[in-house]
């Protein structure tokens, strides 16, 4: 599950100077009213400690910026690493402040996303383990059902050569039966020819009986 959300980015320079920014006023305020109490009493050392409390003042607001910034650019960071699919990134504070307490509401949200994301893949994992058993089950019943259909082709295959034979061998047999009932009739009409009428055979009688 890598869902994609986008985190808007602050803009830490930004960031670091609205921080900075009253600190900076603050001690330039301080300064010039300390200027101002002793504005009788000003000489050429006085400025150049001014300027260099001026420096101070400056770079001491924005490391104060810097200081409260990088703990929430670090954090962006791993909100962004966990928007891109990194459901490992965690953003650890041992601070007690609000800080703190937001880090421990990021790690919560990291760990359900992870667990979530482990229960869908393990539900992957079982709905497809199911799915290659129906598959495989299913297989099995067509590849006999395949079987079924090629045994019962082959014995179809089988009655038809023996229907063909037993056609054959009766045509075969109603053939000589033909020709044997021909013969037969050839034998009774020679049969016919041959046997003397009984009128001829009185009239031989009595010839020979007048010799």
């Amino acid at each position: 599950m890598h869902s994609h959300i986008g985190i808007a980015s602050t803009n830490m320079p930004t960031l670091s100077f609205k921080i900075a920014y009253p600190i900076i006023i603050a001690g330039f305020f301080i300064m010039v009213s300390f200027i101002a109490l002793n504005y009788n009493n000003l000489n050429t050392s006085f400025y150049i400690v001014f300027a260099f409390l001026a420096v101070y003042v400056f770079l001491f607001g924005f490391a104060i910026g810097q200081n409260f910034t990088a703990p929430v650019k670090k954090l962006l960071k791993r909100a962004n690493d966990l928007s891109d699919g990194d459901l490992k990134s965690r953003f650890y504070s041992e601070s007690k402040d609000e800080l703190g307490q937001l880090a421990n509401t990021f790690n919560r949200i990291a760990d359900q996303l992870e667990e979530s994301n482990s229960e869908n893949e393990k539900t992957k994992k079982s709905v497809g383990i199911k799915v290659e058993a129906e598959t495989q089950s299913l297989r099995e019943v067509i590849n006999a059902l395949e079987q079924k259909v090629q045994n019962r082709t082959l014995e179809l295959q089988k009655i038809a050569g023996d229907f063909e034979k037993f056609k054959q061998s009766t045509m075969a047999h109603e053939s000589e039966l033909t020709e044997l009932k021909n013969q037969v009739s050839e034998l009774k009409e020679a049969s016919r020819k041959r046997v003397p009428k009984k009128e001829e055979i009185e009239t031989q009688i009595e010839n020979k009986q007048e010799a």
